[in-house]
């Protein structure tokens, strides 16, 4: 017999009950509804529902089903309980009798879920905290290794100036640095509590929710019952984030399968993330990168999902809102997997230091330090553009090297060119002179890395 079954004659449509049904999923909520199942035990006794001998069994009930729910999660699912919280209602009742009926005293399941799904979301905001810190800090380690590993910066995916291997490193770790702070602003609006929110005018029982709230581990309790059982902002703002960070590491899976490309070949991928054709033997696939890459389109999906389920919501719960947590439950497993697989990529990547070189040297990177030169001898920046432009078509017609034209040739465009312009148009020099903060010069390279890394710790 359902649990709420008392307004009916009729048991449901088999049909009804496989649409309507929850288990299959919110079963990964168990433990936050045994959480706040004990601290609303604790709220009864303080409104004499409950006596202490009846809490603590209570507790101690709830405490064996949370040890059986830790040591096998998936065994819930076998059940044919509507949800997790009828699921963990039955199960009381099964250890401690008609006591266990006396739990859900001025409770609603539009309080418990919101509640228990808030748990989960600030349990989820902690070890996605930690899987961005630990990318950022492979990221580091790797730019540390590759100071000296000199490749083209591109703009428009043409070869604009040089860069470094680590300085593309620490470009990903302010990506993620945003997405972490994102994380934090979030659980700063996440951690209110909307347990004795009832269905949604409030508990009938004189419960202080602050208290009840505190049991908990939420800074506070929410300010309006109505509000406090149809808010899912925080699911919003969790996809989000999820969104906002996929989009961060497809691009990072993007440059580097086009790094790891023969046309490139600035890097080799280890064998650990990569995989075979079916065809072709001599293949080398960057299926990691490409599965990342691909994983962020359906994480885009769920935010946009669960965006349209929202907009149009009356106050207060409706049955849509149970499908806050499939989505929800999808991205945020999917963005932790594409973290840790960021990771990996990392671990064991090959930086071909040589090939990086020969391509920063070519595609005329060093055309803007010409340009500047120009400036410094008195000639204005837009002259002095229209004269290395010109440099740069001669150079082309030679097939050499802006630095490979002889002097002669580059005095055709500009006599005030002279011989102190050799070692401005050389690849470390280009490096040297971005010396300002956020710049590719080396000493602003190890100065982040040093930052970054104390940062972490």
């Amino acid at each position: 017999m359902a649990l709420w079954g008392g307004r009916f004659t009729q048991a449901a449509d088999q049909r009804f009950k496989q649409l309507n049904d929850s288990l299959h999923f919110d079963y990964r909520l168990a433990e936050q509804d045994i959480m706040s199942s004990v601290a609303w035990s604790k709220a009864l006794v303080t409104v004499k529902v409950l006596t202490e001998a009846e809490q603590q069994r209570l507790e101690q009930a709830l405490g064996v089903i949370m040890a059986e729910v830790q040591s096998d999660p998936s065994a819930i699912v076998n059940s044919d309980a509507e949800d997790i919280h009828s699921w963990l209602e039955q199960k009381l009742i099964d250890k401690v009798g008609d006591l266990g009926k006396k739990l859900h005293t001025g409770r609603s399941r539009n309080d418990q879920v919101a509640t228990d799904l808030k748990l989960w979301c600030k349990q989820q905001v902690s070890q996605l905290h930690h899987g961005i810190v630990h990318l950022q800090q492979v990221l580091v380690e790797t730019a540390e290794a590759h100071q000296d590993a000199v490749m083209p910066g591109y703009t428009h995916l043409q070869r604009a100036q040089p860069v470094t291997f680590a300085h593309w490193c620490l470009a990903y770790v302010e990506m993620l640095a945003r997405d972490a702070s994102r994380l934090q602003d979030t659980l700063k609006r996440l951690d209110v509590s909307p347990l004795g929110s009832g269905a949604l005018a409030g508990t009938a029982y004189p419960i202080d929710r602050e208290q009840l709230a505190g049991w908990l581990g939420f800074a506070s309790a929410t300010s309006n019952s109505l509000d406090s059982v149809s808010d899912r902002d925080h699911v919003l703002e969790l996809l989000f984030n999820a969104a906002i960070s996929m989009v961060h590491l497809s691009r990072f899976a993007e440059d580097l399968i086009f790094f790891n490309s023969g046309e490139a070949a600035f890097v080799e991928l280890s064998d650990r993330v990569t995989s075979g054709s079916s065809l072709m033997p001599q293949k080398k696939n960057p299926d990691a990168l490409e599965l990342i890459r691909g994983k962020c389109g359906r994480v885009q999906g769920a935010l946009t999902g669960m965006m349209m389920t929202l907009k149009g919501l009356p106050l207060a719960y409706n049955k849509d809102m149970q499908e806050d947590k499939e989505g929800l439950f999808d991205a945020l497993d999917t963005w932790m997997d594409c973290l840790q697989m960021a990771a990996l990529v990392l671990d064991g990547i090959q930086v071909k230091r040589l090939r990086c070189k020969e391509a920063a040297e070519q595609g005329y990177a060093n055309a803007t330090e010409l340009a500047d030169y120009l400036v410094a001898k008195g000639v204005p920046f837009r002259e002095a553009h229209h004269i290395v432009g010109e440099a740069v078509m001669e150079a082309i017609r030679q097939g050499k090297a802006l630095e490979a034209l002889p002097l002669a040739d580059l005095q055709k465009f500009s006599m005030v060119i002279g011989d102190d312009v050799s070692p401005i148009l050389a690849l470390q020099s280009c490096l040297d002179k971005r010396a300002a903060k956020g710049g590719v010069a080396p000493q602003q390279v190890a100065a982040a890395i040093a930052a970054t890394k104390q940062r972490l710790v």
